[in-house]
Order: C-alpha cells, then structure tokens, then sequence
C-alpha cells in the first residue's frame, strides 16, 4: 500500500492541482459516495464505510448522510458523536471532534484556505490548518467552522454562525463572525419545561 501524502500544517504548499492530494481526495470522496447511497437502515454497512473512511472513530457514531468530505483520514470523532443531514468536512488538516458532539443540518468544517495573492491561489497555492471541537459542544444548523478554529467543551455555537476565531470553553456564541454571547451557568438547567421521559405523556 502506497504512503499517504502529508499536508504540511500552517504553511503554504502546492495543494491544487497537485496529482497525490487529488488521488487520496478521489478515494474519500468514493467512499463518501457509498456512503451516502446506502439504505438508513443499513446501520451495519454505514458503520464499516465510516470505520475504514474516518481516522479515528468512537462508539456509537453516526453520521447522516449525505455526508461529504475529502480524505477522511484526517477526521478524529469521539464517543457518541452525531451528525445530521448534509455535514461537509474538508480535512486537508486534522479536524477533531470530543465525546458527545451534536452536529446540526448542513454544517461546514473545513480546514483550507487558498492564497490571497491572485497569482498565488492561480497557482494553487493553499494553507491547511487544524480544527478541534472539544466535548459535549453542539453546533446549530447551517454554521462554518473556519481553519484553525478550537472550540471549548460544552460550548453552543448558534445556527448560521461563521466561526473565524478559537471559542472558549462552556459560552454559547453566535453570529458573522462568531461572538461569545454569554456564558453557560446554572441556570440553564432550569430553563426548560418539565423534563417528560416518555414522549406519549405530551401528546
């Protein structure tokens, strides 16, 4: 078996065009593809697509397709991580995610940027940078994880957001570009309604 290309981390390098990240790129986005034409209820085959797609993955994953990525390799989720529909990751960098992450619909990650430089980005240069998600964190409908950026454990980034710097640890943060809005605190707790657990008793 060949070696894997390796994207240097933070630094420019020939990215576009280059023939060995487009081959690795090819194969993940195959794999994405059988992924994404499989029954939902072949629970089975999806966990053997995503266990030889992704890097590292926990107990009790699930991704709902359609699910897109480019190596997948490069992709780390923990325990209990949930996807729902139309979750894109471009991981030429490492993008990790913790125990018990939630993934809202049509979620972006994606590590690249291309050169600001016209002549540069012509050229295909780009730059790869991580990202990390720590646990228990939820991430609201349609937002964009840009490269680079960590996002603390337990943290609530809202729908729509645009994520362009690191976000602490226990705040919920919203808007373009993504703001702490306020912390995460006890009260919170009580927040709600009273919790209900069999679902026919509200009906």
């Amino acid at each position: 078996m060949s070696e894997k290309p390796i994207v240097p981390i933070n630094c420019f390098f020939q990215g576009c065009y280059n023939p060995a990240y487009e081959e690795e790129i090819q194969k993940g986005k195959e794999k994405c593809f059988r992924y994404n034409q499989l029954s939902p209820n072949d629970r089975e085959a999806q966990h053997e697509i995503l266990k030889d797609l992704l890097g590292n993955m926990g107990k009790e994953t699930y991704i709902t397709p359609p699910f897109w990525c480019d190596y997948g390799y490069n992709i780390s989720v923990g325990d209990y991580f949930y996807s729902n529909h139309g979750m894109i990751i471009t991981d030429g960098a490492r993008v990790s995610f913790g125990d018990n992450v939630f993934v809202a619909p049509n979620c972006c990650f994606t590590t690249a940027e291309h050169a600001i430089d016209p002549e540069m980005r012509k050229a295909g240069v780009e730059i790869a940078k991580p990202i990390t998600v720590g646990n228990n964190v939820w991430i609201g409908a349609g937002a964009i994880i840009l490269a680079g950026v960590e996002i603390g454990d337990n943290s609530v980034i809202g729908a729509g957001s645009v994520v362009t710097k690191s976000i602490p640890a226990n705040v919920v943060a919203v808007g373009v570009p993504c703001r702490v809005l306020r912390d995460i605190t006890d009260a919170d707790k009580t927040s709600y309604p009273t919790y209900v657990p069999n679902r026919e008793e509200v009906l």
